[in-house]
């Protein structure tokens, strides 16, 4: 393969990644990845030392020890928009040689773990819980632009999801880590995640302006296939474990429900029920 242009890896002056800001030696095996550029504060609180700092943009990084181990945890802002950035930058760190521009010979494999919020789609998933995302089903339209490989199982769930919903385009349907559920999931309500491109007509809510699909909640709630069911409504999970596909990395989101959509209540104390689960995840990666 040529060598990667200028133009299609920006660097800085400095040698580090456009929009991240980081060099290789900032990445560690694991990534913790918050959307929140506030949380990442809230996860290396609880780091024994925070041992460096890149502010730049939405991109918040802070590299540091957790028991005596190296985690890097980064914000991503909102939205699978940034998702592509932040993996595509994040692989280019471990598998480009950045001053040659050329793909080194060996892949390294990451392994990157979302922590984040949630709203429930079924009324028996109670409020402060924990859920690990199984499959993620994509509404937003990132991966028109891959040629992601979907298994037979998640494209014919992904034909099935839009022929049910009556939606005017295919989702496309990926599977996280497996490896990452059982190790750091395996007490977790285990469900089925819609990342959507937007919070409010995308996810059935409506203010002022018109939607189009004002039985979206409704459809999605009662959507299943088997004994799969759809479980929570985000913004980003689907962008993750498709990325991570894409590239050869292994991705797991765990999710803090704040919210029930069905019953139409909210978490009283975000903050603490995300600190918990800030708090496990850390313990168990």
């Amino acid at each position: 393969m040529p060598k990667i242009s200028e133009t299609d890896l920006l660097l800085n002056a400095d040698g580090s990644v456009y929009h991240l800001n980081l060099l290789p030696k900032h990445i560690s095996d694991t990534i913790i990845a918050v959307g929140d550029p506030s949380r990442v504060y809230m996860v290396s609180q609880f780091f024994d030392e925070v041992e460096f700092e890149m502010n730049k943009r939405e991109f918040i990084t802070h590299v540091g020890k957790f028991n005596g181990k190296k985690i890097t945890v980064i914000s991503t802002g909102i939205g699978t928009d940034n998702v592509e950035i932040f993996f595509s930058e994040l692989d280019a760190l471990v598998n480009i040689d950045l001053k040659t521009r050329e793909l080194k010979p060996r892949k390294k494999k990451l392994r990157v773990i979302r922590i984040g919020t949630s709203g429930a789609l079924q009324e028996d998933i109670p409020l402060g819980s924990f859920l690990v995302s199984d499959f993620a089903v994509g509404l937003d339209n990132l991966m028109n632009f891959y040629d992601l490989p979907m298994n037979d199982e998640e494209a014919g769930l992904a034909h099935d999801i839009q022929k049910k919903t009556g939606l005017p385009f295919m989702p496309y349907v990926v599977r996280g880590s497996e490896n990452l559920l059982d190790r750091i999931g395996f007490d977790m309500i285990r469900g089925n995640t819609v990342t959507s491109p937007g919070f409010y007509a995308p996810q059935g809510r409506e203010l002022r302006a018109p939607i189009r699909f004002p039985h979206l909640l409704e459809d999605l709630n009662y959507y299943h296939k088997g004994d799969f069911w759809l479980t929570n409504f985000e913004m980003e999970t689907a962008g993750y474990y498709a990325m991570a596909r894409l590239l050869g990395h292994e991705a797991l989101s765990v999710n803090a429900i704040l919210a029930n959509r069905i019953k139409n209540k909210v978490v009283k104390n975000p903050n603490k029920v995300i600190e918990n689960l800030i708090e496990k995840v850390l313990e168990r990666v």
